[in-house]
């Protein structure tokens, strides 16, 4: 079983010494860390396909690239001090959505849901959040996901959103511009010997709602890059 602590080490390092002349002169050392994230999610795919079909499915479509994009950016800071993955069919093109693995010196998780929808698919979610959304609410009450993610998290607008009065009963559900759960890692938690088959056991708790978000959202791409 991977064990990641030589990840989280060379992140630690890059985020203390994020430049060019550095990371190319410890290239190896981030090729070595890559592959071991590689193998990680390869490993959790693999778990994930028993309970949601995942077949043919690489590390390799899931994983984001470490270079920033820092066209629209105050921070030009070229690396991500992090690696992460998109876990579902069709990998980073999945129009479904998505596990998200992040996996950061302290900052760890898994999450997912309805991050940065398009205009369409936050009308229609909130379309079926205003008819009190039984399922929805069946869902986030489940045993397993109230142990692992606890409760739903997102943006929220301070006011009504357009076409639904300030008084409606599900009015605070309507305000949420995302809705989106996290399941926190630490870093012993992510180095232990069972951090793959913990994630999966996540990811089967977690699916329910995921599927339920890909319903009501319909096609196209749910997730933004976090």
């Amino acid at each position: 079983m991977n064990n990641l602590s030589p990840l989280l080490d060379f992140l630690r390092e890059l985020r203390a010494n994020n430049n060019k002349v550095w990371f190319e002169a410890h290239r190896a050392q981030y090729t070595d860390a890559r592959g071991l994230f590689e193998d990680f999610v390869q490993d959790v795919i693999f778990g994930i396909n028993e309970f949601d079909p995942l077949t043919g499915l690489m590390a390799a479509d899931c994983m984001y690239r470490i270079n920033r994009d820092v066209r629209f950016s105050k921070d030009k800071s070229p690396y991500k001090a992090n690696m992460a993955a998109v876990i579902a069919p069709g990998g980073r093109k999945s129009a479904r959505s998505q596990y998200y693995l992040h996996v950061a010196p302290g900052d760890s998780m898994l999450a997912g849901g309805a991050y940065m929808p398009s205009k369409e698919q936050l009308a229609r979610i909130r379309e079926n959040i205003a008819t009190g959304a039984p399922e929805l609410h069946q869902i986030i009450a489940a045993p397993g996901f109230v142990k692992y993610f606890g409760k739903l998290e997102g943006e929220k607008l301070k006011v009504a959103p357009k076409g639904y009065p300030k008084d409606h009963p599900q009015i605070e559900w309507l305000k949420y511009t995302s809705l989106t759960a996290y399941h926190r890692l630490s870093d012993d938690a992510v180095c232990a010997p069972g951090a793959v088959a913990h994630i999966v056991k996540v990811c089967q708790a977690f699916k329910p709602f995921l599927d339920w978000v890909t319903d009501v959202a319909g096609p196209g791409p749910i997730e933004g890059e976090r």
